[in-house]
């Protein structure tokens, strides 16, 4: 394990050599200068968790010594040697950046309780930097995993729009990753070192959500024995995730829409609108184009919240992406384990459909791990779904070949009844849509016994 290391710098001869004794003592490396000017030299060419400094010496003194090291390394602590009785020399210091001080003279003891707490301080400066460059990754573009063509697509639209302060629109089936690209936008935008608030909005009661968006003040209902901050003013700086907004109920629909258009909310029982300031990023896993069309939700606030839409592709039209997947999620739960599949497991996985997308992925590898004998994952560890049927693009469909075969009387009767509830049971629609006629169509109906 490494040392720390302490660069000493002080023209007392003396106290130097006294200094460097208890420090070498504390177990530390120690590199010693007798000046200021000597002293940024080794501090230049070394790599060190902690500088003491005198302030009084001839040359470059202790204060421009102490502006050098900042500007070099800014998180690297400063502990300034002060003579007795100079504390306005020690408060200037502090005031330039200096951890703390010694005043003159000091004990072992002293020096040593000061120096493990400028070393600690360094310690946990350097684990924050270290915790929010891993989040920075894990939330960040670089922790999506995809390499397919409508990955790069959707991510390469998630990039550019991230720079702007743009309202988003994620788009896609439950379980494609909408709040991961959600945060990695928040986290390469102009507002990164705000919030990041989440709400889904299919999760909430609708007579609680207006609430949780918008807040309450006292007494606004029953229950309200205090009041409350909504999400949008806790996003303030930041960013705001409506997540499944398809899901929100009309009334609310509208309130959304003025406070998109004001960049103001009104809490639940305030008398006075209060200014926002946050971007806004919605997902949502059903057709809105089909949802305005069917009025189920408001054209103007479609317009609205999808100023840049992204559609996020299910798994099943990116299979290549599983291999990578699976290998993440591999290193993710057993990250001292070699662990890997073997071909025909990964032949499951990439032939399998994945209804529950990524998640569903997700879910798999981590059983597969628990249930594997060793670090060649088989077959036989995975769900009984995944290794139980098999995949097949047929005609550009997913068709899944269940063990036990199947009849294709019934699969074409599926097909036909499937697209006419598609088209409402509008027979010349759903011919066209099967590459048939309106006549062959009204033959099979009857074959099948199926009504419009």
């Amino acid at each position: 394990m490494r040392r720390a290391s302490v660069l000493l710098i002080d023209d007392d001869e003396d106290l130097r050599r006294v200094t460097e004794h208890n420090l070498r003592r504390m177990g530390l490396e120690v590199a010693v200068a007798p000046a200021g000017e000597a002293g940024l030299t080794l501090f230049k060419g070394g790599d060190f968790d902690l500088v003491i400094t005198d302030i009084q010496m001839p040359g470059m003194g202790g204060m421009e010594v102490i502006r050098q090291v900042k500007r070099q390394v800014p998180d690297c602590p400063v502990l300034v040697i002060t003579a007795y009785g100079s504390v306005e020399g020690a408060v200037e210091a502090v005031r330039l950046g200096a951890a703390d001080y010694l005043e003159k003279p000091f004990s072992r003891e002293v020096l040593q309780v000061r120096v493990e707490r400028c070393l600690e301080v360094r310690r946990l400066t350097r684990e924050n930097i270290r915790l929010k460059q891993e989040r920075d990754a894990r939330f960040g573009f670089e922790g999506i995993v995809g390499r397919s063509g409508p990955m790069m697509e959707a991510l390469d639209a998630a990039r550019r729009v991230a720079a702007s302060d743009a309202t988003v629109l994620l788009l896609g089936e439950s379980g494609t990753g909408k709040e991961l690209v959600a945060r990695a936008i928040h986290g390469a935008g102009p507002r990164k070192g705000g919030p990041f608030v989440t709400i889904n909005c299919s999760a909430i009661p609708a007579e609680l959500l207006e609430s949780e968006l918008f807040g309450h003040e006292k007494g606004a209902f029953t229950g309200a024995i205090r009041a409350h901050v909504g999400k949008f003013e806790q996003a303030e700086g930041g960013s705001v995730f409506l997540d499944e907004i398809g899901d929100m109920r009309g009334d609310l629909q509208a309130k959304l829409l003025r406070v998109l258009q004001e960049r103001e909310i009104e809490r639940v029982g305030g008398k006075r609108p209060v200014s926002i300031d946050c971007r806004v990023i919605a997902a949502t896993n059903r057709d809105l184009r089909k949802a305005v069309g069917e009025k189920a939700f408001r054209e103007d606030l479609y317009y609205r919240i999808s100023v840049v839409p992204i559609l996020l592709p299910p798994l099943r039209q990116r299979p290549e992406d599983i291999p990578f997947l699976a290998g993440h999620f591999l290193r993710k739960y057993a990250p001292d384990r070699q662990a890997r599949f073997d071909a025909g497991a990964m032949d499951r996985l990439t032939a399998y459909a994945w209804p529950g997308n990524v998640r569903e992925l997700e879910n798999a590898v981590e059983r597969a791990l628990i249930f594997s004998e060793g670090d060649v994952i088989t077959e036989k560890a995975l769900p009984p779904e995944v290794r139980g049927e098999a995949s097949r693009r047929l005609g550009g469909l997913d068709i899944r070949l269940p063990e036990e075969g199947l009849r294709l009387e019934e699969v074409e009767q599926g097909l036909i009844a499937a697209a006419l509830e598609r088209f409402g049971g509008n027979q010349t629609k759903a011919a066209a849509y099967l590459g048939i006629t309106r006549p062959t169509l009204i033959y099979r109906m009857e074959k099948y016994g199926l009504k419009s």
